[in-house]
């Protein structure tokens, strides 16, 4: 009786990883926000700006293990760059000049990734993980820009406020970028659903100036979305 219950439990184990095993090929497009704190490193701050952006995904699944994707999104992605990270206080003059200067630098950022998308169906739904790696690709829409710098520092005392422009060059910044999130897909219709997902970068600092020092550190964006999928 006891070898009659092994055939069951082993179908009974499987059925979680065989629900929607079926091959799957979708395309989706969904629209997002960044959220992005300060980073600061080699006595720059660099600030970007919480912006939307839209993102494309085209996702094969084979089974609950066995799932891939392929990544394009786009994004403004304006940064601002502050030097020193942190403004001398009132008399505390390192040398001869303790004045804050400040830049903001207006951009777009590229993105592309190859996910892996481990996931399992249930109903309409499909939970999902994502890991991935790619590249960022953040180009300035301007060849230069302004910068200012606030305060001064006469005889080794810090004063202010005075003010005082000039103009940088800017250039791009690529660097790598690691992917992580998870998400849900509500299938509404047989080829139609929707797909609610949180991702998060991690990069180093994108180094748009000529002017300021880079970073040097890296940070990470926060980037809920909200889309619509469709499969094959």
């Amino acid at each position: 009786m006891r070898k009659n219950w092994i055939p069951s439990v082993l179908i009974l184990g499987l059925i979680p990883f065989s629900t929607h095993a079926f091959a799957q090929t979708s395309v989706a497009l969904s629209g997002y926000g960044t959220f992005s704190g300060t980073t600061s490193g080699n006595g720059t701050a660099v600030s970007p700006a919480n912006q939307a952006g839209g993102i494309i995904e085209v996702r094969h699944i084979s089974n609950a293990l066995l799932g891939f994707e392929a990544t394009y999104s786009f994004n403004r992605a304006n940064q601002t760059y502050t030097s020193p990270a942190v403004a001398y206080p009132q008399g505390a003059c390192p040398v001869s000049d303790c004045s804050t200067s400040k830049e903001t630098v207006r951009g777009n950022a590229h993105e592309i990734t190859l996910d892996w998308v481990p996931s399992i169906g249930i109903g309409s739904l499909r939970p999902f993980g994502v890991l991935g790696v790619g590249a960022l690709l953040d180009v300035p829409s301007q060849s230069e820009v302004t910068v200012t710098s606030i305060g001064s520092c006469p005889a080794g005392v810090c004063t202010g406020p005075g003010v005082a422009t000039n103009t940088s060059s800017t250039s791009t910044s690529a660097q790598a970028v690691y992917v992580y999130g998870a998400g849900l897909d509500w299938g509404l219709l047989p080829h139609l659903g929707l797909r609610l997902q949180y991702r998060g970068n991690l990069y180093q600092t994108p180094n748009l100036t000529n002017l300021f020092s880079s970073a040097n550190a890296f940070t990470h964006t926060a980037e809920p979305m909200i889309g619509a999928y469709f499969n094959f």
